[in-house]
């Protein structure tokens, strides 16, 4: 299967347009805060969300939105994460109200997400000066809109790509917001996604609930799960393709597509998470099960130990055994390999178990890069899983020491 990268983000699949602006919620007056996204008609819709229980008002209100399968739009804030707040269900439809208002979709047909500061109450007055300015500047502005879900993100974070069901040309867009509280049990942070296939809501939302389980669910910053986590998709159909309704050929053409873009987009939160300067990628193979695999590589990127040994380029490996011994994995600890890889080559560090003599000016070579592969071989089956996380550095406590004030 072709899948090829194009430009457009969210907006990049027919019917989509996307804004952001910013409206005031944020201090900085230069940083975008307000962020929508609308389908030119009423589309399938699917989405996971945090399983904390402690929930984000938005996310309770786009659970209830979704639950008839359909959507037309996503409202965005960020600065302040409508959690923990008395009023948080009336704001978080007060925000669905406005798209209303402005474009005549009914707001049980709006999913609205919040991010940043929990337990601070937010104020429906600085987006209601500004919504008709979000909604009149609609377009193909899915950059804008990925700069206004920003929270400590560095960068923004985009994807699309173009692929081909039943001779029709089809294409899938997102953008996402991640850097902290990233360790979480079906969704990650803030992820909007777009599509103009044709597919029913059940298997739209079967292919998003399979697919963060190999995607989102494998990535970690720090270990916090976040309150407001929320991964949507909307698909209008647009397309022309036709309806998916089951498993079959479509299905997984669709799904492959599906992964590439939340794959993309996972390298993209764990290589930005907070004060990060390197993407961890750890691969395992040779594992009894996929439980064993996925186990096994979250532990060791999660682990605040092997995260620091990464920022200082320290080839400690056996903080590596370590993650893997008290992960709770079936696992062999005496057929254990452990091999660092990155753009300046690998060396392997340690076979069945034991260390190896290896040259530690390669080894500091190897990991002074910002990217980074820990390939860990368990040799005791054919499953494997990869991960993905990122050092931990000084700025890390310091953006998270003042992060409130």
């Amino acid at each position: 299967m072709n899948i090829k990268e194009i430009k457009g983000g969210v907006c990049a699949p027919h019917g989509f347009k996307a804004n952001g602006v910013h409206c005031g919620i944020r201090k900085n007056k230069i940083k975008k805060d307000f962020a929508l996204i609308v389908s030119s008609v009423r589309a399938s819709a699917a989405g996971v969300y945090t399983q904390n229980l402690v929930k984000g008002a938005p996310v309770i209100v786009t659970k209830k939105h979704l639950t008839d399968g359909f959507a037309q739009a996503i409202i965005v804030n960020s600065g302040n994460a409508n959690t923990c707040n008395s009023d948080g269900i009336e704001i978080a439809e007060g925000m669905c109200r406005m798209v209303e208002r402005v474009s005549g979709i009914p707001a049980d047909d709006v999913a609205v997400a919040s991010t940043g500061v929990i337990g601070q109450k937010l104020s429906l007055e600085p987006m209601l000066g500004h919504i008709d300015e979000l909604y009149d500047g609609l377009g193909d502005n899915s950059t804008a809109a990925a700069e206004a879900i920003m929270t400590t993100d560095t960068v923004r974070k985009e994807v699309a790509v173009e692929f081909v069901l039943d001779g029709k040309k089809c294409r899938i867009g997102g953008i996402a917001k991640g850097v902290g509280m990233v360790c979480p049990n079906m969704a990650t942070n803030l992820i909007f996604l777009t599509s103009d296939v044709e597919i029913s809501p059940e298997m739209l939302q079967k292919a998003l609930s399979e697919d963060v389980k190999s995607s989102f669910n494998m990535v970690s910053v720090d270990g916090d799960q976040s309150t407001n986590d929320t991964c949507c998709i909307l698909a209008n159909g647009l397309a022309g393709n036709a309806e998916i309704t089951q498993k079959g050929a479509a299905f997984k053409r669709f799904a492959k597509a599906l992964n590439y873009c939340t794959v993309k987009l996972s390298k993209m939160l764990a290589k930005d998470g907070e004060g990060a300067t390197k993407l961890i990628e750890c691969k395992v193979k040779g594992a009894a099960s996929l439980k064993a695999a996925r186990t096994v590589c979250k532990t060791v990127i999660k682990s605040s130990l092997f995260k620091a040994a990464m920022f200082g380029a320290d080839a400690n490996w056996g903080r590596v055994l370590c993650a893997i011994g008290y992960s709770g994995a079936d696992v062999d600890v005496h057929k254990i390999d452990v091999t660092f890889i990155s753009r300046a080559g690998e060396v392997k560090v340690c076979e069945n178990g034991y260390g190896l003599d290896f040259s530690e000016e390669l080894a500091k070579k190897v990991l002074t890069e910002d990217e980074i592969t820990v390939l860990i071989d368990l040799k005791s089956g054919n499953y494997s899983a990869t991960a993905w996380g990122c050092d931990l550095t000084y700025d890390y406590v310091k953006i998270n020491g003042d992060y409130r004030t």
